[in-house]
């Protein structure tokens, strides 16, 4: 099968160029100007952009936390994804306390395994370690799982600081690398208790016990064991100043951290958390909301090049799930959806609000993913061999974001009424057209990726 999209604006994370492209069934064959194949389907995309498709390195689809299961699963996380440009994503494949790292990858190839609308691969969550598990992860690297996810937070998945520097050694032996959520448990626990103490059991004791320093301090301590470890590693989800200038100040010493940011830390804030008739629990995730100087401090982090990644931590619960914790803040399911809008959101008030550039966008949402994650040139761009993962994007389409227009398995939107400019017209998945305007048109066109030693960005 042939499909050629001709007249369109190829970009990359260099820049744009004109450029027909040519399909032949799931890869890419040609890149060029004014191509001819009389066997092909011919797609007028003049005045479009075509990106490579986007990747969602930070989704939770089927995950059973806080006495509830995700809204989302992967047969929902994965068609949401699709209908915004999202064509592949990486979920946090999660080994609970005594299982394997086998284990826990077959528990989540069951997960996802038949039921994904987008291609997907897995970080391991390593939540236990031993001699065992660092036996095993030389197999699991080499079956292309090269990524991983730890906790200096949560109980049932923190490991301590010795634990944390054995697996960064670890891994750096082998050619993975870790990403890390940063908050410090103790003094979180400590925060929550007084908040109770004081009798705030409302939403908006979750920023109070959550504090800018409680990350700060976590990434400090995080990239002093990896500097001990001689390791790369990844902090997710960003979401302060206080933490940025931890990372810039261990860049300027030589590490090599890699950062990633999620577009609620760029467009929304702490006020949300004050809102009326629990509306704040609407936004009750982890780290928490931050300040409008800290939104600032990441766009402008996001325009010098020194955020790496945009993912979306996509954890998703309905209104019900989150009533859980009406009456205390510490028992509503911390998360959101994004996994569908992220494209959009940046598009319009990154790129067309002149905060990033068209190619910047490309590194943040495709490129540098790609390469980050051991997918690169599989995916991550569009050149001749590459897998056909497209995002036809029309820049003109204004429409507004609405619970009613998502396609995400909850019943309320983040970005309620938020105006937005651009559409993925179409998207591609392995060479077949499986989004217009928002709209699955063939589902369940995913595939498992495995996946190569990480790509050093700097």
């Amino acid at each position: 099968m042939k499909t050629l999209l001709k007249g369109g604006r190829v970009v990359s994370g260099r820049g744009w160029i004109e450029a027909d492209i040519l399909l032949e069934d799931d890869k890419i064959s040609k890149v060029e100007a004014d191509i001819s194949d009389n066997d092909a389907r011919i797609i007028d995309v003049t005045g479009r952009f075509i990106f490579p498709g986007f990747i969602d390195a930070h989704t939770h689809f089927d995950l059973a936390v806080a006495g509830t299961v995700t809204a989302d699963d992967f047969e929902t996380g994965t068609r949401a994804a699709v209908s915004g440009g999202t064509t592949t994503i990486v979920d946090f494949a999660t080994q609970y306390r005594g299982e394997t790292l086998k284990e826990a990858l077959d528990n989540w190839h069951r997960k996802a395994d038949q039921k994904s609308s987008c291609n997907y691969g897995f970080h391991l969550a390593i939540s236990e370690f031993s001699e065992s598990i660092s036996s095993e992860l030389k197999e699991i690297i080499r079956d292309g799982v090269t990524s991983f996810k730890l906790y200096m937070i949560y109980d049932d998945n923190m490991l301590d600081d010795g634990s944390i520097y054995k697996v960064l050694k670890r891994l750096t032996e082998l050619g993975g690398i870790a990403g890390v959520h940063c908050e410090n448990s103790d003094l979180v626990k400590a925060m929550v208790q007084e908040q109770k103490e004081l009798g705030n059991l409302t939403t908006s004791a979750h920023p109070a016990s959550r504090p800018p320093l409680v990350e700060a301090e976590a990434i400090d301590r995080l990239l002093k064991i990896a500097a001990l470890a001689d390791s790369p590693v990844i902090v997710v989800h960003l979401s302060t100043k206080a933490g940025l200038k931890e990372v810039q100040s261990a860049r300027k010493q030589g590490q090599e951290v890699y950062l990633e940011t999620c577009p609620q830390y760029l467009l929304l804030d702490d006020s949300v958390y004050d809102l009326p008739d629990f509306e704040g629990g609407k936004y009750i995730i982890a780290p928490p909301l931050r300040k409008k100087e800290d939104q600032e401090a990441l766009w402008e982090a996001l325009a010098d090049d020194s955020i790496q990644t945009l993912s979306t931590d996509h954890c998703s619960f309905t209104r019900k799930q989150k009533s859980a914790g009406k009456e205390d803040f510490t028992k509503i399911p911390g998360g959101m959806a994004g996994v569908e809008t992220r494209p959009v959101l940046m598009y319009t008030y990154g790129v067309e609000a002149g905060r990033i550039t068209m190619e910047q966008m490309c590194r943040l949402l495709s490129e540098n993913p790609a390469k980050l994650y051991g997918m690169y040139p599989q995916k991550g761009v569009i050149a001749p061999g590459s897998d056909a993962d497209l995002v036809v994007w029309n820049p003109e389409t204004e429409w507004v974001l609405s619970a009613e227009n998502q396609t995400a398995n909850v019943d309320y939107q983040a970005y309620e009424g938020y105006p937005v400019k651009g559409i993925a017209e179409q998207v591609y998945v392995n060479g077949q057209l499986a989004a217009e305007n928002g709209k699955i048109v063939k589902e369940h066109l995913g595939q498992y990726v495995k996946r190569e030693p990480y790509t050093k960005l700097f």
